[in-house]
């Protein structure tokens, strides 16, 4: 039987139970009831019948049939971050070009990311998925994917759903390589956080890419001069220079893991009076669409390509979701990175 504590009453009477309570009155999970109470979903009748019961009984409010766009969620971190937003937006054109409607979460927010999973995606509403770079729990991996809809990640990793992203190691790897090449021996990294749940399959691939490359020219990574930036931003790499100017010895170089960091850290340095390159080299990630102005040398993936071909997978018309794709990167070289003084 359920548990009565899950029956929410309003004002008006209505009662509704959550979808945990029907999964455990009927006596499947909680996906499984998700899907029985959609249309055209690969249940039983038998499961969906008992299903409907348990609802019925619990007075839970069944999903109304929808006539219109189809509905594609799009689950991110920092939507009004460059990197984010700029795939956002990417998303949006090709769904409305294919007739289907974004609805946006953010996952980074501990609060969003609670109702979503608690309430939003129980409803069984959304016809599709899109996830952009971001990490998940094994519980909530276990309900995305028992949505049994089209799902695609850019960047990140979830198992049973195609990835469109590059390969965060080797492009690293290039990175430090790059400023290896030059010369330089002492090198810094600016990291993301590492206790960020929702970040952390980027963050540890960029690391081992920086660590391999040290390796390979018989070097390790000295942890004064390993950073962990507070956020992604441009502030976060400002505070991280300063802590590094704070410092007996500077590296002579920084790979930081994103542009916003590594525009910051050259602002500190430069404030303090330091020539870069000359005096420190540095070399971010991304191609942040301020890279160019800054001048500075970067890892560029092609961020809108990698969001159109994850839309495109969700077309209405695309029978096959497809494979794993991952494409190409490109170090650009401008004028932060140079031999050491």
């Amino acid at each position: 039987m359920g548990n009565d504590d899950d029956v929410q009453s309003s004002t008006s009477g209505d009662k509704r139970g959550s979808i945990r309570a029907v999964a455990r009155r009927a006596d499947v999970s909680a996906s499984t009831a998700s899907r029985s109470l959609r249309q055209g979903t690969s249940v039983s009748a038998e499961t969906r019948e008992k299903v409907l019961k348990a609802a019925r009984e619990l007075g839970y409010q069944l999903p109304r049939a929808r006539t219109g766009s189809p509905l594609i969620a799009v689950l991110t971190r920092f939507p009004n971050q460059w990197f984010f937003a700029e795939a956002i937006a990417t998303i949006e054109h090709v769904l409305s070009a294919q007739g289907q409607r974004l609805v946006l979460h953010d996952v980074s927010n501990p609060v969003s990311r609670a109702a979503f999973f608690e309430n939003a995606l129980p409803q069984g509403q959304f016809d599709g998925v899109i996830v952009i770079s971001a990490t998940f729990s094994p519980d909530e991996q276990k309900a995305l994917l028992g949505l049994a809809v089209p799902g695609v990640t850019i960047g990140g990793y979830l198992p049973g759903w195609p990835t469109i992203g590059i390969d965060e190691t080797a492009a690293a790897r290039a990175a430090t390589q790059h400023l290896l090449g030059l010369g330089h021996q002492r090198l810094g990294l600016l990291s993301f956080e590492t206790s960020d749940p929702l970040g952390v399959g980027t963050t540890n691939a960029r690391h081992r890419g920086f660590e391999e490359a040290l390796a390979g020219s018989g070097l390790t990574a000295d942890p004064r001069w390993i950073v962990l930036a507070e956020g992604s931003r441009m502030s976060g790499g400002y505070a991280a220079a300063e802590y590094l100017l704070s410092q007996p010895q500077l590296p002579t170089a920084l790979f930081a893991m994103s542009d916003e960091l590594a525009i910051g850290a050259l602002q500190a340095f430069r404030r303090a009076g330091m020539s870069v390159p000359g005096d420190l080299s540095i070399v971010g990630f991304d191609d942040h669409e301020m890279a160019e102005f800054a001048d500075l040398t970067t890892v560029a993936q092609p961020l809108i390509q990698q969001a159109q071909l994850a839309a495109e997978r969700l077309d209405p018309s695309n029978h096959t979701i497809g494979r794993d794709t991952q494409l190409a990167f490109r170090l650009r070289v401008r004028g932060t990175s140079g031999p050491p003084v």
